[in-house]
This record gives structure tokens, C-alpha cells and sequence, in this order.
């Protein structure tokens, strides 16, 4: 399995979620984030899944993904095809 983030702490602080992610713990806006997660319970925000591969975090009871690498603005382009001679 491919492994891409280390993510530790999740956690929710006012109006920021909180992350430590290689070793380094960072804040982000929720309103600029996701707006479903902004109006969201105490409950809904704090029941939430880490990927095992630390691909992302998903908020079931909100069915909400966001991925490590959009939070980190880290943009991967696309595969090209091969052709086939």
C-alpha cells in the first residue's frame, strides 16, 4: 500500500480545523474549507476516519472528503495515455 501522508491529530479549534500532518500541525479556516463542515455539530465534525494510506480524512455522517494534498495545495497532473504501436 502507498503510503502519502503521515496524519496525526485531527482536531477542530473555533472555527479552524486543525491538523498535524508530516510531523507539522496546521490550521485551516473551515468557512473557506468546507462550508458543510463549518455549520456542522460538535458530533458530526468529531466522528471522523483517517485513511490508512493518510490519503485523506472522511466525515461519514456528513458524507465529507477532503484530501491531504488539497490541503497542502499540492496539484498532481494528469496521466497521459500511451499510445500503442
Amino acid at each position: 500500500m502507498n503510503t502519502y501522508h503521515d496524519i496525526g491529530e485531527v482536531k477542530f479549534i473555533g472555527d479552524c480545523l486543525e491538523v498535524t500532518i508530516d510531523g507539522a500541525t496546521r490550521r485551516f479556516q473551515l468557512n473557506t474549507l468546507s462550508p458543510l463542515l463549518a455549520k456542522a455539530s460538535a458530533i458530526e465534525r468529531n466522528t471522523f476516519e483517517v485513511s490508512p494510506s493518510g490519503y485523506g480524512i472522511h466525515w461519514p455522517l456528513l458524507d465529507e472528503d477532503i484530501a491531504i494534498d488539497g490541503l497542502l495545495g499540492i496539484v498532481h497532473a494528469p496521466m497521459r495515455k500511451r499510445k500503442i504501436a
